[in-house]
């Protein structure tokens, strides 16, 4: 019987793990928020890593310079994808006062009610940010973010691997065939977006609405990459060791991060590919599980000093929404194609919309199959097939455990 017990709970935990997945609707932010930031002079920052100029490089330590200014300390965390940063605001009990999403998990947060609005008298330096950068899609009213970075996804490549001259865009990633020195996103936004670029016909990737079919497609080509030998594995954060460690010859990732990878390894390089790629947005979001919100308004208002921003692009190579930070900045930054691309790449760019939560949720599951190279089993089809393994293995096992009493039991009669 115990057997069966530890069985009935594997089941157990299954089932809960799998219902743990659906995600809880939520429409409107709690209506009793109290605001301690009068009491505790701390603020909790949660945002993208190598995101922030920390001051080892002889430049500006922005966190430091903030609580000297202030007062107020910064607990700082990061994360390394916008599902990951969702997954834990919805499903964790953490706490955190500013938050730095894409603009297409702005608009997903706004939607469900996860967003306070900003109190901007308490931002007053908002009125250095660009106008182009005070409200999109994601934001239509403007109330709920204020910008922080732009940029897109270029490419990088190693110079004593690959030849340079003969690449020219994404599809390249897919003809390093046996090679196993490519490494891709490790997010299904991402990394969804460059395959459906590359389908037959090609996908849009800004669409908010994607077919069952379209998903499939793009997972079949992401598997296309495993398969052939191309990849060497999905990685976010780590591409820095990958490509500034010559471990890997190619990768996608975010143009700003490129160009500090170049500058940490003169054997890389890059390409704008010619197919267009992701045009983006990350904004400073204050979320509704905030107890620091006068605090995060006043980290918000700091970023947006033309100074600070000034200091923040020049080490993470991004481009700034601050426009009074631009006059600050170098002709090496000014010029980077890889912070302020040409125009006529630009008009080749897609932006990101929030999907609607089918689309959503099916993307989610067929990245699963991508990363394990199984086109033909989702991830729900796995926890069916483990669930219906184990009630199988439990029936066998009460069967087999009554055939036991009653053979016993004759025993018993006889004696």
């Amino acid at each position: 019987m115990k057997r069966i017990l530890c069985l009935l709970t594997v089941i157990l935990i299954l089932v809960l793990s799998t219902a743990a997945i659906a995600r809880a609707e939520k429409t409107e932010p709690d209506s009793d928020y109290v605001d301690l930031s009068d009491t505790e002079r701390v603020v909790n920052v949660y945002n993208w890593g190598e995101y922030i100029a920390p001051g080892d490089d002889g430049g500006m330590d922005v966190i430091a310079e903030f609580e000297k200014a202030t007062g107020i300390k910064v607990n700082y965390t990061n994360f390394e994808t916008n599902e990951e940063l969702y997954n834990v605001l919805v499903n964790s009990n953490s706490s955190y006062d500013v938050i730095v999403p894409s603009d297409y998990m702005v608009s997903r947060l706004r939607e469900e009610g996860r967003l306070l609005k900003i109190d901007f008298n308490n931002v007053p330096n908002f009125k250095n940010v660009d106008e182009r950068f005070r409200k999109g899609e994601y934001d239509p009213t403007g109330e709920y973010s204020v910008a922080y970075t732009w940029g897109f996804v270029a490419m990088v490549y190693n110079t004593t691997m690959v030849d340079g001259e003969e690449l020219s865009g994404f599809r390249d990633l897919w003809e390093r065939r046996g090679q196993h020195d490519v490494v891709m996103f490790n997010n299904s936004r991402d990394a969804m977006a460059i395959a459906m670029q590359l389908c037959d016909p090609p996908i849009d990737p800004g669409a908010k609405n994607f077919s069952e079919e379209d998903i499939e497609r793009a997972t079949d080509k992401l598997v296309e990459l495993k398969e052939n030998g191309s990849l060497n594995r999905y990685v976010m954060d780590q591409v820095f060791a990958e490509m500034e460690g010559d471990h890997s010859a190619m990768a996608a990732y975010y143009a700003g991060d490129i160009a500090t990878m170049m500058d940490n390894n003169e054997n890389l390089d890059y390409i704008l590919p010619e197919e267009g790629s992701n045009l983006f947005v990350d904004a400073l979001c204050i979320p509704d599980c905030c107890k620091h919100k006068k605090n995060a308004e006043a980290f918000i208002n700091f970023m947006c000093d033309p100074e600070i921003a000034a200091a923040n692009a020049d080490y993470i190579y991004y481009g700034t929404p601050v426009k009074a930070a631009l006059e600050l900045m170098d002709e090496e930054y000014i010029e980077n194609e890889l912070i302020n691309p040409p125009e006529e790449y630009r008009d080749k760019c897609y932006t990101f919309t929030n999907m609607d939560d089918k689309s959503y949720a099916l993307m989610q599951e067929n990245f699963i199959k991508a990363c394990t190279g199984k086109a033909n089993v989702g991830a729900k089809s796995a926890v069916l097939v483990i669930l219906g393994i184990v009630v199988l293995i439990t029936i066998v096992l009460i069967i087999l455990d009554i055939r036991r009493a009653i053979k016993n039991r004759g025993r018993i009669y006889k004696l």
